[in-house]
């Protein structure tokens, strides 16, 4: 009776503030007819369900540690982010069931910054460990510095500077404290002694890791050439991690590479120095072999790091996807969870047929969410005015300019950003703060104020995968007769400009009663955007003050071009608040008062409630 009285007070109170807020902030929150979305699963007080993904959108490559308080367990997981800031996010549950961001191991440009590269370069696979007190972070930025080490005392932060390791040449390290001896050792994706014997041909190496000093010493050792069997040419075997039990040392790595051939693969050892024998059944993870049309798939899974759940079970979180059609989707990488069972002292995550689950029964007790938490997955609408200082889920490109924008920017709400002359299609900081697209159906709200001084200055929401593919829905002004103007984007073949896709005039000026422009002054102008997500289409909408309901500006725009398989690399989408003045000099600015996310996913076998967020 207490979660439907919070549930129905929570939604009433947002359908409130949507009637409060006036004729823009009615925005549509239910997916369209037909949809059949997922929705989250309900708590009971002895049982749960574990449901994948446990973090949608854009969250690759977890790594996670279990580290015990008062007889209590913590679970701290954290995933790569490439190039957007703030860096690694770090996730806490007690429960290994509910999960709240507690911050970020990246969030001072003076740790680092990734002016200059690519969307899709940055921080790879990082790796959180424990011990004596202290939690590490190991990682590679890829395009410059390589290989680094963080530390901190509390894993919420502050995380110290990186202290860089030009001695592991390779990626995706991985630290390992062996209880045994008291000595650490770093694993990683690393080159093969000799000359490549083939495309992908890559070796786990391993070395000694001075823990007190933050510094390796010796010199590194292949301990697995190639893969399980070198003879048949396996690639790209990565994402290494150690770990003991019943006097074995076990090896696992991903491998395959991280498309649709992506696994998860076992070697172990008596010694942690090898040498490591694989497993016969490998790989004991992936979803390679399944059928191609089965219904609601899941593809690409592998890069995992165990764990012992609260009912001292073996579980493993791994990176896989959820494609809408064939290898596309959007939503990136997303961390997923699956119990490993043990066979003959070998871990398996599923064999033969048996795919990665939806959800997955445990008799282990579940906690309520912590407060003030946004979820995570699930079925959930997020309403933001900006009411305090932005979630740590927001992010930025490359790094942060915190003179750029403001929260409580009005009567107690709203974010100011300013224009700037960066542009997306750049490599540099823009003005945009972006959240992840976390499902296949939905809608993305922005509600703005804003009046351009000229035809370069735009403001509005972008739907954002790199700098070559996004499409951004904006407010501008005609260049002759400085018509207001709502108007939609693309990249165009040449992947240095713009292109117009769409074009509608807001209002006649001569029309525009009261609105005219006194000299030197900014005049704002309320609207709203709103981006909707179908699938393998976005559709676009918009609705000025005065509007009775929401307009078109483009229907059923593909969104293939967004995908992970058509623009390469690896992130997933990101809704952007985007102002910029493409290279000239500006003071304008916009206002947003809110933004409202509404998320489903078409998959039958998820049945529940779902969840209202807003603040």
């Amino acid at each position: 009776m207490r979660k439907c009285a919070f549930w129905m007070a929570a939604t009433l109170m947002a359908l409130l503030i949507m009637v409060f807020a006036g004729p823009v902030a009615q925005a549509q929150t239910s997916p369209a007819a037909g949809e059949n979305p997922t929705r989250a699963l309900q708590i009971t007080d002895k049982t749960f369900k574990l449901q994948n993904p446990v973090l949608k959108g854009f969250y690759p490559d977890p790594s996670i540690i279990r580290v015990d308080s008062a007889g209590r367990p913590n679970y701290y997981l954290i995933n790569s982010t490439f190039s957007y800031f703030p860096g690694i996010p770090v996730f806490h549950s007690s429960d290994m069931v509910h999960w709240k961001q507690i911050g970020n191991v990246i969030n001072r440009p003076t740790q680092m910054n990734f002016l200059g590269a690519r969307m899709t370069m940055g921080l790879f696979a990082p790796s959180i460990s424990y011990h004596n007190g202290l939690f590490y972070v190991v990682c590679t930025q890829i395009d410059k510095g390589g290989n680094f080490v963080v530390t901190a005392k509390n894993p919420a932060g502050p995380w110290s500077d990186p202290v860089f390791l030009p001695q592991v040449k390779g990626i995706d390290p991985s630290l390992y404290f062996d209880r045994l001896t008291d000595k650490a050792y770093l694993v990683y994706n690393g080159d093969p002694d000799g000359k490549p014997l083939y495309e992908g041909h890559r070796a786990i190496r391993m070395v000694d890791f001075d823990y007190k000093n933050l510094r390796v010493t010796g010199t590194s050792k292949v301990i697995v050439n190639g893969g399980v069997n070198i003879a048949l040419k396996p690639i790209w075997i990565e994402g290494p991690h150690l770990m003991e039990r019943n006097g074995w040392y076990y090896l696992y790595a991903a491998e395959g590479g991280t498309s649709v051939n992506h696994s998860e693969v076992v070697f172990r050892s008596k010694k942690i120095s090898g040498p490591f024998s694989p497993y016969s059944g490998n790989p004991i993870l992936t979803q390679r072999n399944l059928p191609e049309n089965r219904i609601n798939p899941i593809t690409s899974a592998g890069h995992a790091q165990f764990v012992k759940g609260p009912d001292g079970k073996t579980y493993a979180f791994f990176l896989a996807v959820r494609p809408y059609e064939n290898d596309y989707y959007n939503t990136g990488r997303e961390t997923f969870v699956a119990p490993v069972k043990w066979v003959d002292n070998w871990p398996v995550v599923n064999t033969g047929n048996d795919g990665v689950q939806y959800t997955y029964a445990v008799d282990f007790q579940a906690k309520k969410p912590e407060k003030h938490s946004w979820p995570l997955n699930g079925n959930f609408t997020i309403m933001d005015s900006f009411k305090g200082p932005l979630d740590p889920s927001y992010l930025f490109l490359r790094t942060i300019d915190s003179s750029s924008f403001k929260t409580a920017a009005k009567a107690g709400s709203g974010l100011l950003l300013k224009l700037k002359p960066e542009t997306i299609l750049e490599y540099g900081n823009p003005a945009f703060i972006g959240r992840r697209q976390q499902h296949l159906y939905g809608s993305f709200t922005a509600d703005f104020d804003f009046s351009a001084n000229n035809a370069n200055e735009k403001a509005g929401v972008v739907v954002f995968q790199n700098e070559r593919h996004f499409y951004y829905a904006c407010k501008s002004v005609d260049t002759i007769q400085g018509q207001p103007l709502i108007q939609l984007y693309r990249v165009d073949s040449s992947g240095a400009h713009m292109e117009l896709m769409a074009q509608k005039v807001l209002y006649e000026l001569h029309h525009n009663k009261g609105r005219e422009r006194e000299p030197g002054s900014i005049l704002r102008e309320r609207i709203a955007i709103q981006i909707k997500m179908q699938g393998k289409y976005y559709s676009f909408y918009y609705k000025a003050t005065g509007d009775k309901g929401w307009q078109v500006l483009k229907d059923s725009v593909d969104a293939r071009p967004l995908s992970t398989h058509v623009a390469g690399g690896f992130i997933g989408c990101i809704f952007g608040l985007y102002g910029t003045s493409q290279g000239q000099h500006t003071h304008n600015s916009v206002l947003y008062h809110f933004t409202r996310y509404t998320g489903a996913d078409k998959t039958d076998s998820l049945q529940g409630q779902t969840a209202v967020r807003f603040r």
